[in-house]
């Protein structure tokens, strides 16, 4: 019998994110005309992370790489544009290079090439510092031999915590190997990874020492004792704040939910929600995982599907319509890169549906149910239906996939939940629906009780922020309320059944089955097999897309006899009996009062700036948000949930540090509606002067040469070179930097922009710099003296040029 009254509901979040598909090659460049130069998209490249929901062939390898020669062997890194390693400068931190570290670059060992890939598989590109890093000021400047030691030695420390990830790791293992003059690097990194949750985090023991026993510092409020919550208040804990976390549900773990299903001398643990760790190289889950001492299972790449009459489907016809769906893809891909911005208005369902009708061959009504089998597994992966994802940003956090296997935890991923809420003070079935913020601190107001402290930490799922079930007073800024206006948060469901005994194959994990029915294409399409690590012979289908809604309404009874309806006449005809199941439970995630929901995706209209909208505090440093939809890196993952946690506990100390300081936090972002990046991004769509990596938008409409003017420099990811520019320097300074030849995944993919307010004389005279992007660079910081910097950091007199700017263009 069906469970009539299952828990709550859970989203699995963004399970295999990685591709699905065979090996797939650069796409042809785009021969489309007339393209906006200054709208820069996503392109395919190998490795799609969500080119499907499930994996059925083995992962492309990594892009080769040309490892770079051992830093003593290098000279001094000149100027270079090529990476993001510049001369750029921090203004909040005084330049005063140590002349003992302007000559050198230090040697901690052989292994710094295999120490980079680690970093990078932490989210830190190769050879250039984080947006974080930058605005924590870890170096006195940007660029240069200090810039490439702090990297060096950031990445050692890393390495060293990785190779035993159950210790706590000290600085003062690195004191003996590190120069004197470098001890202000050491600190400024170790204390970097420490803070932001990068090492000695988790619930290894000798991790767990490190907690004080009593509180010093301020009260944190944290709303959701999901993965985000948890993550920061261990963290704030270890800091030695004062924590309360409030969870709505008799539980913690939020969408991440494993049942324990029974039945006679039976029972399997069952993830009813997130499932899977996608990517384990850099997955900071994968780490606890190995705290508690689990080795995990990687999900086997072999996928049958099956014909709606219960047949195997013909190995060669599923490769030949899988390479055609491929193709649609990397069409589309090329598609908006044609339209430019107009993309933004086109969903990515509409672009396939018209390639599939303008460039598919005739087709079997055999090949018309794959093809919408795959269409299927591209909503599980997004959670959301095709028609409403945004051709131009679907994809745009698989730069940041982590790689690696994508594996199950043996006895579910409720154990990664039990181990983090160990200790953390939970205070369940209080359902918050007011939160207040101002100067003088935070109220939260669950029924008649009011909680309050100096910080509040809110971690509810975007479909809650969307449903306004909770009052923010005062009323959250507009952006942030046209963020979650923007976003998607789509829906995915299960039916978990545990049988009397494993009558399917267990060399597979997963099979599929057709449907003849398009909107019926994601009703019961993927089977997850756990009999291998769920204790027990359990499977569990999944229903995506339009299915997954219809699903919230169809009798537990009535889903259950349709899912045997499809296992019998897989398995019937090969003289296997399919018995009834012992217990099953069908998933609600969509009416869920505290998800309304599984997990978030790029809706037409929005972008992965809105993911960095979601993630701004507001009131001054007094109200923070944290959860896999305040991500732009890992959206729709547990990882990404997990990660948001510990980067606003790195956040919220950082607040409170600096009024316990008496400092003023300077993050223009949260105080003018106009300074955020969407608008920052929209308006360098189209700038008034552009050349090599330097754009350049004008303030007021005026020619006077003493205007203002907003200058942006874009560093790495895809370059455009003038080829009219290469002059003898430029070639003097390639290839010397420490990690420029190691051209990672990333680092191809990923840009990162500086900015600057100078004036519209300075900008022309820029223009005119002959040598490339070197010497502009060396002329604008050394000449000029120009200090670039992060975009949370142009500060209020950028606000109002922004702001005129954004006027102006409005009214023409």
């Amino acid at each position: 019998m069906a469970d009539q009254n299952p828990p709550p509901p859970f989203v699995v979040t963004s399970p295999f994110p990685a591709p699905f598909v065979p090996h797939n090659p650069n796409p042809t460049p785009n021969s489309c005309l007339n393209l906006n130069p200054n709208f820069h998209l996503q392109v395919p490249f190998q490795g799609k992370r969500k080119r499907t929901g499930v994996r059925r062939r083995a992962a492309a390898p990594p892009p080769s790489v040309s490892l770079p020669p051992h830093p003593s062997s290098l000279p001094a890194p000149p100027l270079s544009s090529s990476s993001s390693s510049t001369p750029l400068t921090d203004p909040s931190v005084p330049h005063h290079p140590d002349p003992d570290i302007s000559e050198e670059i230090i040697v901690i060992n052989k292994e710094a090439t295999t120490e980079a890939l680690t970093a990078l598989t932490a989210g830190f590109p190769a050879d250039s510092l984080t947006e974080e890093e930058i605005e924590a000021g870890v170096v006195s400047s940007i660029g240069g031999i200090e810039q490439v030691n702090y990297i060096i030695i950031r990445n050692h420390i890393l390495s060293r915590w990785r190779e035993n990830v159950s210790n706590w790791l000290s600085k003062e293992v690195f004191i003996p190997m590190i120069p004197l003059h470098y001890e202000r690097l050491l600190n400024s990194a170790y204390n970097f990874m420490v803070s932001h949750g990068y090492i000695n985090f988790g619930v290894a023991p000798a991790i767990k020492e490190k907690i004080p026993a009593e509180p010093t510092k301020v009260n944190v409020i944290i709303v959701g004792a999901g993965l985000a919550g948890l993550a920061a208040a261990r963290q704030l804990m270890s800091f030695g704040f004062k924590v309360v976390v409030l969870e709505g549900r008799k539980r913690c773990g939020g969408r991440v939910y494993t049942k324990r299903m029974e039945g006679p001398n039976k029972f399997a643990a069952a993830d009813l929600g997130g499932s899977v760790l996608t990517g384990t190289l850099g997955n900071p889950l994968g780490i606890i995982a190995k705290q508690l001492g689990s080795t995990l299972h990687k999900v086997r790449d072999k996928c049958p599907l099956y014909r709606t009459d219960g047949k195997p489907v013909d190995p060669d016809l599923d490769t030949k319509v899988e390479n055609a769906f491929n193709k649609l893809l990397d069409k589309a891909s090329q598609l908006r890169q044609c339209m430019g911005e107009v993309s933004m208005d086109v969903s990515l369902g509409a672009a396939l549906e018209t390639f599939r009708q303008v460039y598919g061959d005739a087709v079997t009504e055999e090949e018309m149910n794959m093809f919408n089998w795959h269409l299927a597994n591209l909503e599980y992966a997004n959670a959301g239906l095709l028609s409403k994802l945004s051709l131009a940003f679907w994809d745009q956090d698989d730069p940041y996939d982590m790689g690696g296997d994508h594996c199950f935890l043996p006895g579910g991923n409720g154990r990664l939940v039990q181990a983090l809420a160990e200790n953390v003070p939970i205070i369940y079935e209080k359902t918050v629906h007011t939160i207040r913020y101002g100067g003088d601190g935070v109220q939260v107001i669950s029924g008649s009780h009011v909680y309050e402290g100096d910080m509040a930490l809110c971690t509810v799922p975007l479909g809650v922020l969307k449903n306004g079930s909770i009052k923010f007073v005062p009323e959250l800024p507009q952006r942030k309320l046209d963020g979650i206006k923007r976003l998607g948060f789509g829906l995915l469901n299960k039916v978990a059944m545990l049988f009397p005994h494993v009558f399917w194959n267990t060399e597979i994990d997963t099979f599929g089955h057709l449907s003849d029915d398009p909107s019926r294409r994601g009703e019961f399409f993927l089977f997850y097999s756990y009999a291998t690590v769920a204790g027990g012979p359990l499977l569990i289908a999944l229903v995506a897309g339009e299915a997954a809604h219809k699903f919230e309404t169809m009798p537990p009874t009535d889903a259950v006899t349709l899912v045997l309806q499809i296992l019998r006449g897989i398995f019937e005809p090969q003289g296997i009996e399919v018995p009834d199941p012992l217990q099953s439970v069908c998933t609600r995630w969509g009416t869920d009062s505290f998800s309304l929901g599984s997990y978030s995706n790029v809706a037409v209209g929005a972008s992965g700036d809105d993911y960095d909208i979601m993630a701004e505090s507001v009131g001054d440093g007094r109200l923070f948000f944290a959860g896999e939809a305040t991500t732009r890196r890992y959206p729709a993952t547990m990882h990404g949930a997990f990660i948001s946690g510990l980067r606003e506990a790195a956040n919220m100390a950082h607040h409170a540090n600096a009024r316990a300081l008496q400092i003023k936090v300077e993050r223009s972002s949260s105080k003018n509606t106009q300074t955020c990046a969407a608008l920052l991004a929209d308006l360098f769509r189209d700038p008034d002067l552009e050349f090599g990596s330097f754009s350049v938008i004008f303030g007021w409409k005026t020619s006077d040469l003493k205007s203002p003017a907003i200058l942006r420099v874009s560093l790495g990811g895809p370059r455009k070179k003038n080829t009219n520019e290469v002059s003898r320097a430029d070639q003097q300074h390639s290839n010397k930097l420490l990690f420029q030849q190691l051209q990672s995944h990333y680092n191809q993919q990923q840009q990162l922009h500086v900015y600057t307010l100078l004036t519209r004389q300075q900008a022309l005279e820029l223009r005119e710099v002959r040598g490339g992007d070197d010497m502009r660079l060396y002329h604008l910081t050394e000449k000029l003296g120009v200090k670039l910097i992060g975009r949370r950091g142009l500060g209020p007199s950028a606000d109002s040029v922004i702001a005129s700017i954004k006027a102006e263009r409005g009214t023409r």
